[in-house]
């Protein structure tokens, strides 16, 4: 690991009174979300000009029998100024699972405000490094058309190898790893409930492969729970799923309060202060 800090870091290096030790650490893919899924993610939304509103269903009345009370749900949606990417954060409201794991953020974007359907969505688990997610949507913010597909799958390959990973010697053209076979990329069928406009997507028979999009985890050890995971519709840009893998595979520190109890022992950490 290089002892490299990073500027740009969207977490507060300062020490709260009362608040644990901050550490650098890495690799970054075992680092987990400091405890702060969304905080991270919405501070640097914020930061960049997305504007956000909470969408809340259920509620109870005063009088009201406790056998009718509905529970209350919310969803926060942060979207750019154009009004083309949005990202919501839908852990609070039961979502469906990702390598047995509840979905935190699901990322869409169209290609103009006439059509009311996303072309793609990407979703991130617990888990995911605040990091990889900021990085995904400083890109799609950067990017001029968020569906345009002007690069193609060795773009997220070459990402992840120039920071150290290793092609997959069975899969080379598709998928990448950590030398320590701890976390994975791979472009291969999308798992169900993942929305995309590509009518393929939801067409394909049982017997045929479905849509092929890239896939993310990181599983501490051989047949261990997963860490976290993140999944791309088969239409998400290869240049967007980039920034991701540049990002997971970085070997700059990141700043860390909270250690996940999976990988505490495999994390290198240098004290922050």
């Amino acid at each position: 690991m290089e002892a490299l800090l990073s500027p740009d870091s969207p977490f507060d290096p300062s020490v709260a009174i009362g608040a644990p030790p901050a550490y650098w650490v890495g690799p970054r893919h075992l680092a987990g979300d400091d405890g702060r899924p969304y905080d991270a993610v919405a501070d640097r939304l914020a930061g960049i000009g997305w504007t956000s509103l909470t969408v809340v269903r259920g509620g109870r009345e005063l009088d009201e029998p406790l056998e009718d009370h509905q529970v209350l749900r919310s969803t926060v949606l942060h979207i750019s100024p154009d009004a083309l990417r949005w990202a919501q954060w839908v852990l609070p409201d039961e979502p469906f699972h990702l390598g047995d794991l509840p979905i935190a953020w699901q990322v869409s974007a169209r290609s103009d405000t006439t059509s009311s359907l996303a072309e793609w969505s990407a979703y991130f688990t617990q888990g995911v490094p605040g990091e990889a997610i900021t990085d995904f949507l400083l890109a799609l913010d950067e990017c001029g058309q968020p569906t345009a597909l002007s690069a193609g799958p060795e773009v997220v390959l070459d990402a992840a190898t120039g920071h150290g990973w290793l092609r997959d010697a069975d899969q080379p053209h598709t998928a990448a790893m950590h030398p320590t076979f701890t976390a994975r990329l791979s472009l291969s069928e999308v798992p169900p409930l993942i929305q995309d406009a590509d009518p393929s997507a939801l067409t394909a028979e049982a017997e045929e492969q479905g849509a092929m999009g890239w896939q993310a985890w990181a599983e501490p050890a051989m047949g261990a729970p997963y860490l976290w995971a993140a999944s791309f519709s088969a239409s998400v840009p290869h240049r967007l799923v980039a920034a991701v893998a540049s990002s997971l595979s970085s070997t700059t520190p990141v700043l860390r309060r909270v250690l996940p109890e999976s990988t505490r022992d495999q994390l290198l950490r240098a004290p922050a202060s």
